[in-house]
């Protein structure tokens, strides 16, 4: 007789958070053998993906095979995987995912009514028309984790922390265009940040001063404390070393760092900070230049070090550590957007941490950003931005290798 696995729908949400919220522990504790019988015997499992699960050797590579087929097996497989545990003398297992499924409520913006203050609130880019659009946030190993996770950030908790968008599209002074295809922009950084396990919160078209307020109010959230990182990011038009609110008036840039820093934000100290911001930097367009033959070269002097001046006592910090920031251009120059498709900045940030946030560290994926825009060229034939280019750039005072490990958690 032949037997049909047809599983009808998917896993709930909350038992899918659940299963990624412990899937380091059950990766690491779960005995698999007698457990995929069970599921099998049940029908969650299919002789095929037993077969599967079995192949993979050793019982940490079977569990996270597993761990990856459940989710896709129907709205019974959290309930029948938590029996199959019991049954199998995983008691503890079953009562932390079932403990865990409780507790999981669906996220919401955060109020800032909880911390005792109102409510949040809902020159110039260059429009060009090239580009691509972001794609689906590939999940970190477990094997990548346990290899990687010693010499990182901690980087586990779900949210991560808070994701702070400001875009300003629409401007009271007439000399600042509309920015066309900035809503993309924000759609898919929304859209990105949520994938890597981020709180997003958004607040659009704002003044100087707001942005200001803005930023004192996240800077102020407590639940900083217990999350293990935070991002800023502003979009807008601007110039060097600052930003334009919806009036017009300029925010320094310096002054976003300082409402995140060691000083000022006490609950993100030691924990890593990213700032990412799509805006100009000054009025020229890079026209670019002919590549000539040959290999580049580059140096670096060497720099000695002093630990003059240090005390027992007490730690001290820098005032600033732990920041990566991200900009769109380089210093004195525009930057690029597509009107239908978005700035080529967050176009190829969103590419590249969607495909490598999963075994590449921040860094590293902002230098492939920054391949990848070079390779661009303005396509406006009959304007000063025809065959124009960009080039991004990034810095960082960050002091461990800042992975995001999207899927995992603890």
């Amino acid at each position: 007789m032949t037997v049909s696995y047809r599983m009808l729908g998917g896993m709930q949400e909350r038992h899918k958070d659940a299963l990624i919220k412990l899937r380091v522990a059950l990766v690491q504790e779960m005995v698999p053998d007698e457990l995929v019988e069970h599921l099998v015997s049940k029908k969650i499992l299919t002789p095929f993906m037993q077969e599967k699960i079995q192949c993979k050797g050793v019982s940490y590579r079977q569990n996270s095979t597993l761990l990856d087929l459940l989710p896709r097996r129907g709205p019974k497989a959290f309930t029948i995987f938590c029996t199959a545990l019991r049954d199998t003398g995983q008691e503890h297992l079953a009562e932390q995912l079932e403990e865990q499924e409780r507790c999981l409520k669906p996220e919401v913006p955060f109020s800032v009514e909880e911390i005792g203050v109102q409510r949040w609130r809902e020159p110039c880019e260059r429009c060009i028309d090239d580009g691509d659009g972001p794609g689906n946030v590939a999940m970190t190993s477990v094997d990548f984790y346990l290899s990687h996770q010693k010499q990182a950030y901690k980087m586990t908790t779900r949210p991560r922390g808070y994701a702070l968008i400001i875009s300003n599209v629409h401007f009271a002074a007439p000399e600042l265009d509309y920015r066309h295809g900035g809503e993309v922009d924000l759609v898919s950084l929304k859209q990105l940040f949520s994938h890597l396990n981020y709180q997003v919160v958004v607040r659009s078209n704002i003044t100087a001063q707001k942005m200001i307020s803005e930023l004192d109010l996240f800077s102020s959230l407590p639940e900083h404390a217990r999350l293990d990182s935070c991002i800023v990011c502003i979009l807008s038009h601007g110039v060097d070393g600052a930003v334009y609110g919806a009036d017009g008036k300029l925010l320094q840039l310096q002054d976003v760092f300082t409402k995140l820093d060691n000083a000022h934000c006490p609950q993100l100290q030691n924990k890593p900070k990213m700032f990412i911001f799509q805006s100009c930097r000054g009025e020229e367009a890079d026209r670019g230049v002919d590549q000539q033959d040959g290999r580049e070269q580059a140096g670096s002097p060497g720099c000695e070090q002093s630990d003059a001046g240090k005390e027992d006592g007490k730690v001290r910090l820098p005032t600033q550590s732990d920041m990566i920031c991200a900009y769109a251009c380089l210093r004195g120059t525009v930057s690029l957007r597509n009107t239908k498709r978005g700035s080529w900045f967050i176009q190829d940030m969103t590419e590249v941490f969607s495909k490598h946030a999963k075994d590449t560290h921040v860094a590293d994926m902002l230098v492939k950003v920054n391949a990848c825009i070079k390779k661009r060229e303005g396509h406006a034939p009959g304007t000063e931005y025809h065959r124009c280019k960009e080039m991004s750039e990034y810095s960082s005072t960050l002091c461990r290798d800042l992975y995001l490990f999207p899927g995992v958690s603890l």
